[in-house]
Parts: C-alpha cells; sequence; structure tokens
C-alpha cells in the first residue's frame, strides 16, 4: 500500500461490498404493502449520483416486464420549479439517506401534482421515506463509506421487489437471481489482477454497457472517479462508436459490462471489435466470469457491480487514496 495511508484505509468500503450480495437478496425478498398501482400510465424516476445509476438500471428492467415507459426527470423540476402534471404515474425516489432536500422537495411536489410516490429508500425514517405512499426498503443497514456500494445492489433487489408485485411470474425470477448473486459473496474476478493492473495503468477509461448493463456502467464510471480520480466516462454501446471513438486513438481502458442479454450481444460485440481495432485496451466482464448462470439483466447488472467494486477499492489503495472518505465528497449532497 502506498501513499502513508492508515492501516484501517478502506476497511469499511471492503466490508459493505463484502455484504453486497446479501443486502440484494434479502431486499428481493421483503414484502411491502405497496398503494394501488392499477392503471399506471408511465413510471418516473428521481435520485442522483448512484442511486440516479440504479434507477437506470431498473428503468430497463420495468420497461421490458411492465411494458410502461419508464425515464427520469430532475429533481430540480420540484425543487427550483412548480413541477409536472402526474397523474397516473408513479414516481420512484431512490436514495440512501433520504435526507437531501431537494428529493424531500420532489417526494413532496410529485405527490402533490397527483403522482402515487414510491421511495426506494436505506433510511427508513428519512424525510424522503416520511414523504412517500409507500417504501421498498433497501435494508442495507448503517453505510459508512462515502461511496455507496452495497445501498446501491440493495437498491436495484428493491426495485426487483417492485417488478414482483406489479408482474406475474417475476417474482419467481428475481428470486432465483437473488440466489445466483447471494453466492457471489467472498469471491472476486477471476481476472481482478490483471484489471487492476490496467487500472493502474490508465490515465483514461471508458465503461461501455447496454440496457441495464449501461447503468452499471454509469455507476463503475462514477465509483472510479470517486475512489480513484480517474477520469472514466459511461457510454451505451450504441452511442460510443460515434464521436467518443476517437479518443481510442490515444491510450484508452475499456471496460465492458455484459448482462448476457441475448439482444445485446450484437453491438457489444461490434463495440468490443472497433475499440480494440482503434487502439484501446479491452476487458468484457460478464457474471458468467465467476460462474453464475442466466439471471435477469437487472440482477446482471448488480452481479457485475459486486464484482467490480473490489477493483476499485484495490486501485484506490495502490494509488495512495482512502475509498472510505474521498476527499472533495461528503455521504450527503444537499442540492437545489
Amino acid at each position: 500500500m502506498s501513499g502513508g495511508l492508515h492501516p484501517d484505509a478502506g476497511r469499511h468500503m471492503a466490508a459493505e461490498i463484502a455484504e453486497a450480495p446479501g443486502v440484494f437478496a434479502r431486499a428481493i425478498a421483503a414484502k411491502v404493502a405497496l398503494p394501488d398501482l392499477a392503471g399506471l400510465r408511465a413510471v418516473y424516476t428521481i435520485a442522483r449520483g448512484s442511486s440516479d445509476a440504479a434507477a437506470n438500471i431498473l428503468s430497463y428492467e420495468v420497461m421490458r416486464e411492465a411494458g410502461l415507459p419508464m425515464t427520469s426527470l430532475p429533481p430540480s423540476v420540484f425543487s427550483l420549479g412548480g413541477g409536472v402534471a402526474l397523474e397516473g404515474a408513479a414516481v420512484l425516489v431512490v436514495s440512501q439517506s433520504g435526507a437531501s432536500e431537494d428529493l424531500v422537495r420532489s417526494a413532496q411536489g410529485a405527490r402533490a401534482r397527483g403522482a402515487r410516490v414510491l421511495g426506494i429508500i436505506n433510511a427508513e425514517a428519512s424525510p424522503v421515506a416520511g414523504a412517500a405512499d409507500a417504501v421498498l426498503p433497501i435494508g442495507a443497514g448503517p453505510e459508512i463509506a462515502v461511496p455507496a456500494t452495497k445501498s446501491v445492489v440493495g437498491s436495484i433487489g428493491a426495485g426487483m421487489a417492485l417488478i414482483s408485485a406489479m408482474v406475474p411470474g417475476y417474482a419467481a425470477r428475481a428470486e432465483a437471481a437473488a440466489a445466483e448473486v447471494a453466492a457471489l459473496a467472498g469471491r472476486s474476478h477471476p481476472q481482478a489482477r490483471a484489471l487492476v493492473a490496467a487500472l493502474l495503468r490508465a490515465r483514461h477509461v471508458y465503461v461501455i454497457g447496454r440496457d441495464s448493463g449501461f447503468g452499471a456502467a454509469q455507476e463503475l464510471a462514477l465509483k472510479l472517479k470517486e475512489c480513484c480520480a480517474l477520469h472514466a466516462e459511461a457510454y451505451s454501446s450504441s452511442e460510443v462508436l460515434h464521436g467518443p471513438l476517437q479518443l481510442a486513438t490515444n491510450p484508452l481502458l475499456v471496460l465492458i459490462l455484459d448482462t448476457g442479454q441475448a439482444g445485446v450481444q450484437a453491438s457489444l460485440d461490434t463495440a468490443e471489435a472497433r475499440l480494440a481495432a482503434a487502439g484501446g485496451t479491452v476487458f468484457r466482464l460478464r457474471p458468467s466470469d465467476a460462474g453464475l448462470g442466466a439471471m435477469t439483466p437487472a440482477a446482471a447488472a448488480a452481479a457485475l457491480l459486486c464484482l467490480t467494486y473490489p477493483l476499485v477499492l484495490q486501485t484506490a489503495l495502490a494509488l495512495g487514496l482512502d475509498p472510505d472518505a474521498p476527499a472533495t465528497l461528503s455521504k450527503v449532497t444537499q442540492t437545489r
């Protein structure tokens, strides 16, 4: 370990990463009384940072399973403006702390404008939870490290519990996926050493995904920025082959997060080939690398995060950085 780090550096993040697979499984299994969701025309998400990445993962799963449009609304629509009409819609507010003022205003404003407000919250006694019609608990317990890990994976599990309540037949697949992800506890990616070595050499990183894998890419890119001070950008494989491809002519590390979903393989294959041909160093990561079987794309995204969070931790420590407490960040960000 370099940089004169305290021997306890990263211990909170390490412990919370280890808990993440179990948190995911428990969140899926949690039972909650939901308001009547009959007649929904759309679902909107309101979140920031890692929670927004989890919401993006869930958006694809809801659209695929429930056939409802689902997209994000910026909190500023409510925190700075007068809101928008939301009759016939559900609003899903995702937050670890449930304490950010803009999210509280968003939950209150969405209800006032006719939405059924659901919270995916870790702190169930929080102001956002109090403003929601129902809370789907993340159940991660205290999360001490500033970068959220187990609560992000738990948010995906809680969202899958919501889909289980909305879509007949989904619950069985969600429970099977929970068992697969829970089996990751204590396991690492088989290429961990090579991946960490590549991250230590990297100055610029692209993290690529498609569908639910794009939200996982957003989250991993954010963690590389937060914990390792690495310049990392997330792209959908459908978008990266436009202008962003040109950056591969400079030294570029590319991490492709592949959920195994059949419909995205051609897009990921093309991105992998083109980025490698342009000179990028490319790794393609799949849940099956760790022996996991087929699962829903959202669960596969959660599994990929469980496998890649340890890489972020190891890279940060090797760079002499304490990922438990990045110098410029705090656990709760107050935004207006």
